[in-house]
């Protein structure tokens, strides 16, 4: 996800965590349109997924840096690792966390004052339903502009609880730098100027998608979030409570359910990343899945590259491996364009369109 509008608009649905609220009283069958038994029934799905780890405080540290280069090249590779180390402050995640949880439990017409415009992602509501036959998700989500600041519609900037401008901004700008610091080192383990990445990256555009998944007592009848990945360049998850539900897709066509870490970032390779990279690092498909009894709220960070840019493997990667360029050439815009086509058609991803057989 990278703008705030959408192809053409989307279609008002009803709002989950109402819904939950007394459906979950009641004795009746999931709701029609979330039911998703066709695509979980047959699914496998492995416990205790250990993704990789990446410290970044030794990747800054000259005494460990080219070790854990290494490191953070074998996880991009993978497309998700944990980070830890990080650097964010505690007392800016925790205020985050506690901001985000205030604001999903106002009443629903207090959250309704920040709904989503019907050609717009930002505000309160849902994501790409274009169809009345269309599945739904058993979620609800928040999204705003962060970075540019001068982006920033303050008219969807929830002013309840009172502190959550402040909150949401100091976490845009810690994130913003470790994203920053990543970008400098991802592009070292491609063997590529480090400021090579940064500069595609100029002013940092940034959107933040908090989400809402209320429980379901049918839990393995619905899907929180849909199979996707991330069309951005880098996507820094942050659970905002202890209850899971991230589950990545692996070569082996399972489904694998992600342990975080106390503490850590998760962090996700986006498609702009894989493209650039010249599939060195991959964009790895991900859901999530829902409670039964308990509610789960998470915070994704999506970072995106400047408007201007073509995206395509980086030339100096495609001469130095000498096999070519595995993806083709588009601009930045026409990138974003195909990525609401494919959602528009109920696709999961859209690179199968750039890749070069």
């Amino acid at each position: 996800m990278a703008h705030a509008k959408t192809a053409g608009g989307h279609l008002q649905v009803p709002n989950v965590q109402a819904l939950s609220q007394t459906w979950n009283q009641s004795g009746e069958l999931v709701p029609a349109r979330y039911v998703r038994t066709e695509e979980t029934s047959a699914d496998v799905v492995v416990a205790g997924c250990a993704l990789p780890v990446v410290d970044l405080g030794r990747l800054l540290d000259p005494r460990s840096s080219q070790e854990e280069l290494a490191n953070l090249g074998s996880a991009c590779q993978q497309g998700f690792f944990q980070l830890v180390n990080h650097g964010v402050p505690d007392d800016v995640i925790l205020d985050v966390q506690r901001d985000i949880t205030e604001f999903f439990r106002l009443p629903l017409e207090a959250k309704k004052v920040y709904a989503q415009l019907p050609d717009g992602l930002e505000g309160y509501g849902h994501v790409f339903v274009f169809s009345e036959a269309q599945k739904l998700d058993w979620s609800d989500m928040m999204y705003l502009m962060l970075r540019p600041v001068e982006s920033r519609d303050m008219r969807f900037w929830p002013v309840h609880p009172p502190s959550f401008r402040t909150s949401v901004d100091r976490y845009s700008a810690e994130a913003a730098k470790v994203v920053s610091c990543l970008l400098r080192f991802m592009a070292a383990d491609m063997g590529v100027e480090p400021e090579r990445l940064q500069e595609m990256f100029a002013g940092q555009p940034q959107t933040m998608k908090m989400t809402y998944y209320p429980p379901c007592r049918q839990a393995d009848k619905v899907i929180g979030l849909s199979p996707h990945t991330d069309a951005c360049a880098v996507t820094l998850l942050l659970h905002v409570n202890d209850v899971q539900g991230l589950q990545i897709r692996r070569d082996d066509g399972k489904w694998h359910a992600v342990e975080p870490l106390h503490g850590a970032l998760i962090v996700s390779i986006g498609d702009i990343i894989e493209i650039l990279s010249n599939g060195k690092y991959r964009s790895v498909e991900h859901r999530a899945v829902v409670h039964p009894d308990k509610e789960r709220i998470s915070a994704a960070m999506f970072h995106q590259p400047r408007g201007s840019i073509t995206v395509e493997p980086l030339p100096e990667l495609v001469k130095k491996g000498g096999g070519g360029a595995r993806y083709k050439s588009v601009g930045y815009a026409e990138f974003m364009k195909r990525f609401f086509s494919a959602k528009l058609d109920g696709r999961k991803g859209h690179l199968d369109h750039f890749r070069i057989y």
